[in-house]
This record gives C-alpha cells, sequence and structure tokens, in this order.
C-alpha cells in the first residue's frame, strides 16, 4: 500500500507510516470529516449563490428586446433627473432648496395625506404620519416597479425621489426650534399654535429638541446617499437596455 499523505510503499498490515508516522485509521476518519463537511456546505453555498442570481435578476431585469425611442426618452429624462439631482445635491440644507422646488408640491398632497391616514393611532403618530406619507409613497411605487411591473428603469426614479423627500424634509426638521420657515396657510410655527409645526411637536414631546440639526444633516445626507445610488442604478440599467436595443427595420 502507499501512504495516502507521503506516498511511501509499504506492506498492507501497518497501522502507522514507517516514513511520515501517520496513524492511517485516523487520517482516513478525518478525510471522511472534510468530505462530510464540505457535503454539507455545498447545499448552503448553492442556495447563497441562488439568492444573489435571485436579486440581480431582480434589481437589474430588463426585456430582450428595447424600442429605441423609448430608450432615448430615458436617456432625456435621466439627464434632466441627473443634472436636476445634482443642483439638490450640492445646495446647503440651509437654503431650503428642495422646498422651494416644484417638487415639493408633488410631495405635499402625499404628506397631507399622511396626518388623515394616521390621525387615529393618537397625537404623536399623526404629527409623524406626514413624514412618514411623502416617504412611503416613492418607496411603494419603488416596490411595485421592481415586482410588479418589472420596470427598474422607474423604480431607480423611484429611489431618486425617495431620495429627494428626505431632502425635503432636512429643512423642516432643522426649522423646529427657530420656527421660521412658512408653513401650509402662510403661517411659521411661531405663529402658529403648538402641534402645527409637527417637528417642533415630534421633538419635543420626545425629548430630542437640541438634536434638531443633526437629525436634519442626516436626513440631508441620506438624501444625497440615495440620489447617487439612483443615479448609479439608472444608469446601468440604461447602459443594459443600450445593448439590447431593436434597431431591425420595421
Amino acid at each position: 500500500m502507499n501512504c495516502p499523505k507521503c506516498g511511501f510503499s509499504q506492506v498492507d498490515q501497518n497501522s502507522e507510516c514507517i516514513r511520515c508516522g501517520i496513524i492511517f485509521e485516523k487520517y482516513r476518519m478525518a478525510e471522511k470529516s472534510i468530505a462530510s463537511a464540505e457535503s454539507l456546505s455545498m447545499p448552503a453555498a448553492a442556495e447563497t449563490t441562488g439568492r444573489s442570481v435571485w436579486l440581480r435578476e431582480l434589481l437589474f431585469f430588463i426585456k430582450d428586446e428595447i424600442n429605441p425611442f423609448v430608450f432615448a426618452g430615458r436617456v432625456i429624462f435621466f439627464l434632466v433627473l441627473f443634472i436636476w439631482g445634482l443642483k439638490f445635491i450640492f445646495t446647503p440644507l440651509a437654503s431650503n432648496y428642495a422646498g422651494e422646488s416644484f417638487w415639493h408640491l408633488v410631495n405635499l398632497p402625499f404628506h397631507e395625506a399622511g396626518h388623515v391616514l394616521l390621525r387615529p393611532f393618537g397625537r404623536f403618530i399623526t404629527s409623524l404620519g406626514g413624514t412618514l406619507g411623502q416617504l412611503a409613497m416613492p418607496l411603494i411605487c419603488m416596490t411595485v416597479f421592481v415586482v410588479k411591473t418589472r420596470d427598474t428603469f422607474a423604480a431607480a426614479f423611484a429611489l431618486w425621489w425617495l431620495g429627494e423627500n428626505f431632502m425635503d424634509i432636512a429643512p423642516y426638521i432643522d426649522d423646529a426650534r427657530s420656527l421660521t420657515m412658512p408653513l401650509l396657510g402662510g403661517n411659521t410655527g411661531r405663529t402658529s399654535p403648538y402641534g402645527f409645526h409637527d417637528w417642533e411637536f415630534i421633538l419635543k414631546e420626545s425629548g430630542l429638541t437640541r438634536y434638531e440639526h443633526v437629525l436634519a444633516i442626516a436626513s440631508h445626507n441620506i438624501g444625497i446617499i440615495m440620489m447617487i445610488l439612483s443615479f448609479a442604478w439608472g444608469g446601468y440599467i440604461l447602459m443594459k437596455q443600450y445593448k439590447n436595443l431593436n434597431l431591425r427595420p420595421c
């Protein structure tokens, strides 16, 4: 027989190798344990790989053929959002650019709807409901685009919108103590009854008023990160769609 470790040839009756000294039975048992462990880890590795493939297919799905006119429209739309997004990103929080932009008017109905829908859960949740409402809508849209309609480019736009909402909320949070920001109806927090300014009420009731600036910066930075991710996501989807353009003549 040959030693399974060093390969030295010797008689079959030996229980240990006369060259390297290993005990054959223990060596074989160790090999069996290693082989058993590897066989057990293979399904787990296959499952992890399967999940990774499923996630990539979910987030980066595109159709086999892309209409060139639809693709051109998406490129223009992406460039508009990219340039506008850079404006959001590089404009300081204190300027309240997000709150004074056209997109604030898009967010406002969902903000007010959040107050109405969560009113049965008490005054604190009602005040928080405005913020939750305007964050929930783009998140719902992104989920529908990814899972239901399989339109990953539209989902990237929904992520852009979610980031913009975080930026839209940031100046409101930052105003929790100064109370100078114009609110719906033309009032400010100073001239309104307690509770009319959502974030004054939320932070006072939770004892976090002194952290208003920190929370505002965190919200603004989350929005920046989400916008950058949306640029990367949407750009990658467009690149994949470009490769699948249907350029055949009708």
